[in-house]
């Protein structure tokens, strides 16, 4: 089993910054493939930005250039760093882990609320 615990949410102005933290625990290593997926009011759950165990990122296209994804192997931490926010970027983000890429069980977080206000 996989824990995950999301927190660093917030509400913040347009084009201000947060950092949303992950913290894993149970039976997870640094061999997790790791992501953020992000769910707005009435709209379908998003993936906004992932990373392999060995540091290869990706991100949705509208997040490019203004969001960035890490990992702390050591603290066994997840983060996505957030900047020029949007009031589009406002959702729930969740934090999810897998044992590899494409393959296992998906794991979840219980969510941290973003809003950014205009």
């Amino acid at each position: 089993q996989v824990q995950l615990v999301e927190s660093g949410g917030g509400l913040v102005q347009a084009g201000g910054s947060l950092r949303l933290s992950c913290a894993a625990s149970g039976s997870i290593d640094s061999g997790y493939f790791m992501g953020w997926y992000r769910q707005a009011p009435g709209k379908q759950r998003e993936l906004v930005a992932t990373i392999t165990s060995d540091g290869i990122r990706d991100y949705v296209d509208s997040v490019k250039g203004r969001f960035t994804i890490s990992r702390d192997n050591a603290l066994r931490t997840l983060y996505l760093q957030m900047n020029s926010l949007k009031p589009e970027d406002t959702a729930v983000y969740y934090c999810i882990a897998r044992g590899s890429r494409f393959f296992g069980r998906t794991y979840w977080g219980q969510g941290t609320q973003v809003t950014v206000s205009a």
